[in-house]
């Protein structure tokens, strides 16, 4: 897709990817190159260097420390991180959390985690899903009962991305058992060093860990600590949710993932001439191109609605389904391309290749694992169908 840049979009363009170039963490690349885990301050030093920017929170508004940028500014922005295959900023601090409690918190709420999460000096983990409730959300089992001051919290969380570096936790909690399943639900912020907080550990497919149980026992949590009115936290996790599933389309890192096959794809052979050669497998690329183009375009659509003001809505859901298939689609033609020379998980950089497609090899097996999740998490995309179907069609 090219759009027309005016001069100053492009001079924008150019002030970007020489501030990545200039400012990206080195070790952070290092590990990256290699093939090494990433821990906790690989990402918070990345996040730091954008808060001193004053770019780790492009779409906040402007009275919390946002940019004020432009749609066409931030689809630059997001093009730029792509190319130069940046790690995300963690979305739990910036993209989901923090606009519920600039949208629903208190003026001191928002004086005292906004600032906090900002600057890094916070990491979020998410309390949604349950073993018994993941796209069935509303029927979540964790309760929450008054004390006081206080709220008495037990139950159990599950998925839990990174919740072993967290400090603070967002958590949907049952207020009013009695209530209809969408309702009688509070929004809680959780101090992850709470006595009776219990994280423990879910090893993936692909080795690593990632995601957790967390279990709540008898957790005395603040009333201060809730957003938005007791009973009325299904508002703030729809809220949130719409934003979460509008980050997961992930336009500029697919085609950034895109680019890279079709550089490998020149250079594997497959019965004695290159792959991208290959009629079927140009044709395979060819259209995974078209839906990204398309989805892109949508892409654009929200990133202009929002800077009027307006949230993504429905149309998230929309950027969830195609984002996820888009991307689950491009680890498969990956595997396909990388073929016998596929390197299991944690293996060093050797194999049949050298260079490009070397290092190639060594990622797909990882990164095709790790997106099996992308359909299912912010919501299954089974339940994306059914939110389009009642909110835009109607049904």
């Amino acid at each position: 897709m090219d759009l027309e840049f005016t001069p100053d979009e492009i001079a924008f363009r150019e002030e970007a990817r020489r501030f990545i170039a200039e400012n990206y963490p080195a070790e952070t690349r290092r590990k990256q190159d290699a093939g090494e885990e990433l821990g906790k301050e690989d990402y918070l030093a990345w996040h730091r260097v954008l808060a001193k920017k004053g770019w780790v929170a492009p779409f906040w508004p402007v009275e919390h420390g946002g940019t004020g940028w432009s749609a066409i500014q931030r689809y630059i922005w997001a093009e730029e991180l792509g190319r130069a295959k940046t790690i995300g900023i963690m979305p739990f601090a910036i993209s989901m959390v923090s606009p519920v409690i600039y949208t629903f918190g208190t003026e001191e709420q928002k004086k005292r985690w906004l600032p906090p999460t900002y600057n890094g000096d916070i990491w979020w983990c998410q309390g949604y899903s349950e073993p018994g409730s993941g796209s069935d959300l509303a029927s979540l089992k964790t309760r929450a009962v008054r004390d006081g001051d206080h709220y008495i919290v037990n139950g159990q969380k599950t998925w839990t991305t990174l919740a072993q570096f967290a400090d603070w936790g967002f958590f949907l909690v049952r207020t009013d058992p009695d209530a209809k399943i969408q309702e009688g639900i509070s929004f809680l912020l959780i101090d992850m060093k709470s006595p009776g907080v219990t994280v423990r550990p879910i090893i993936t497919m692909d080795g690593e860990h990632e995601v957790n149980d967390v279990w709540l026992e008898d957790v005395r949590v603040p009333v201060e600590n809730r957003i938005y009115e007791e009973n009325k936290g299904w508002t703030c996790a729809k809220f949130l949710l719409a934003h979460e599933r509008a980050g997961i389309a992930r336009v500029a890192n697919s085609k950034a993932e895109l680019r890279r096959l079709r550089a490998v794809s020149a250079t594997i052979e497959e019965n004695g001439r290159p792959l991208a050669d290959d009629p079927f497998f140009r044709r395979k690329m060819a259209e995974l191109e078209i839906d990204l183009i398309s989805l892109e375009y949508s892409d654009l659509r929200v990133l202009a609605s929002e800077s009027q003001g307006k949230g993504p809505g429905p149309a998230s859901s929309l950027l969830k389904i195609k984002g996820a298939e888009i991307q689950q689609h491009l680890t498969e033609l990956a595997v396909e391309a990388a073929g016998p020379h596929i390197l299991p998980h944690g293996q060093p950089k050797v194999g049949a290749n050298d260079g490009l497609a070397a290092d190639y090899a060594r990622d797909v097996a990882d990164t095709y694992f790790n997106t099996r999740k992308v359909s299912i998490y912010g919501g299954s995309n089974e339940i994306q169908r059914n939110i389009i179907a009642k909110a835009v069609l109607g049904l």
